[in-house]
């Protein structure tokens, strides 16, 4: 029998020794196959790669999944800040949309049942000026702020039209003297100023309220005043500044016990000038308590005040009995303008029925303004008026 030889491990065996070899190699695989079968179902194995629950390369998971990384929350985006510009009424800090809202100019009641009336607080200007029977009438100017509610709205006056006219402002009234309802027939489409009149939007944009009798009750808001813009087609975009405005004064600066008065035939306006606020709080007939802005409870004070003074005079219009008004309002006449504390005797100067009413000082060069709410108050050349400009504080200074 030939010597039959294996070779095991590259030695060469006998067949006894071969056998032996043989059995050993058998348990060995019997083992390696236990081992085998125990790592697939183990919990603690590791992929080939080392990392728990990754593929061995068998296609079976080598162990369960791993619990997946905490994924890192995001940074949120900041907000960005908004580009503020000068309001072009009032000079004050404001969003690049509100600067480009179209104004909207709104006639209010001055009768004593129509107080306390709505909307100063939230107008850029605010024009006082004589109406008939000596009774004075205002007309709220917002541009980069819309009112909570404004009125008793009343009707409109030629001169009105004309102020309003220098911005191409919609023009909010209920009705008008037959001169002021001409001019809007005729130039009512955006010529001189929108025509937003309460004939054509009382029930819809404008209502009456039912704790005043009429005239004195017709309002509106916000909201209204923006759909009646866009019916009237007074869209929003660039408005042109007229105005030139500056940054309020250091405390130190300002004087203490600066007063305005000014005496319509129907009432009397008083302003004190306050140096702590920088504004000049107002009071109504010779009221002790401020006049307060029914829309918001909060009391009225502009940052400056001007006087102009102009001729006015019987209008002829037919209806004498009505003792309408006219207003010499184009040309040129005097000015009295108080801001920080201080009075400025200087002119006004308008071109033109839609032409911008301009502020000069006594030497010729425009009057700058401190950034904030104005108050016009234009008065008849026979209407009497008293400035008083305050001390500036420390020992032997004196305001000019």
């Amino acid at each position: 029998m030939a010597d039959q030889r294996a070779k095991i491990g590259g030695r060469s065996v006998g067949p006894a020794s071969a056998v032996g070899l043989l059995a050993i190699a058998v348990v060995v695989g019997v083992a390696a196959g236990a081992l085998l079968a125990g790592s697939q179902g183990s919990t603690s194995s590791t992929g080939s790669s080392g990392s728990p629950g990754t593929s061995d390369g068998t296609g079976l998971a080598s162990g369960p999944p791993a619990t997946p990384a905490a994924t890192p929350t995001p940074t949120p985006t900041p907000e960005p800040t908004p580009v503020l510009v000068p309001a072009p009424l009032t000079g004050l800090p404001v969003t690049e949309a509100a600067a480009q809202l179209h104004p909207i100019a709104v006639m209010v009641d001055d009768h004593r049942n129509a107080r306390p009336q709505s909307g100063f607080n939230a107008a850029a200007q605010v024009w006082q000026a004589p109406a008939e029977g000596g009774v004075p009438r205002y007309m709220l100017i917002f541009q980069d702020a819309r009112p909570a509610a404004v009125g008793p709205i009343r009707s409109a006056r030629q001169y009105f039209i004309e102020w309003a006219a220098e911005w191409k402002a919609m023009y909010v009234h209920v009705g008008g003297s037959p001169e002021a309802m001409a001019t809007l027939r005729s130039s009512g489409r955006g010529q001189l100023v929108y025509n937003a009149d309460g004939f054509r939007f009382e029930g819809t944009e404008m209502w009456r309220i039912k704790e005043r009798a009429a005239p004195h009750n017709v309002y509106t808001d916000a909201d209204r005043l923006g759909s009646m813009a866009a019916k009237v087609g007074a869209v929003d975009g660039p408005v042109v500044p007229v105005w030139t405005f500056g940054e309020a004064t250091g405390p130190d600066t300002r004087p203490s016990g600066t007063t305005i008065t000014i005496q319509y035939p129907y009432e009397t306006i008083t302003y004190r000038y306050d140096p702590t606020s920088n504004t000049y709080a107002r009071f109504i007939d010779g009221a002790s308590t401020r006049q307060v802005d029914a829309a918001d409870g909060r009391p009225v004070a502009p940052t400056n005040v001007v006087i102009l003074r102009m001729r006015f005079g019987a209008l002829d219009d037919g209806h004498p009995e009505k003792k309408r008004l006219e207003a010499q309002d184009v040309g040129s006449g005097e000015a009295i303008i108080s801001t920080n504390g201080r009075v400025i005797n200087g002119t006004w100067q308008k071109a033109a029925p839609d032409a911008p009413t301009l502020l000069f000082g006594p030497d010729g060069l425009p009057i700058e303004l401190t950034a904030g709410q104005t108050y016009i108050q234009v008065i008849a050349l026979s209407y009497a008026y008293e400035v008083v400009e305050g001390r500036v504080p420390g020992p032997g200074i004196r305001a000019r």
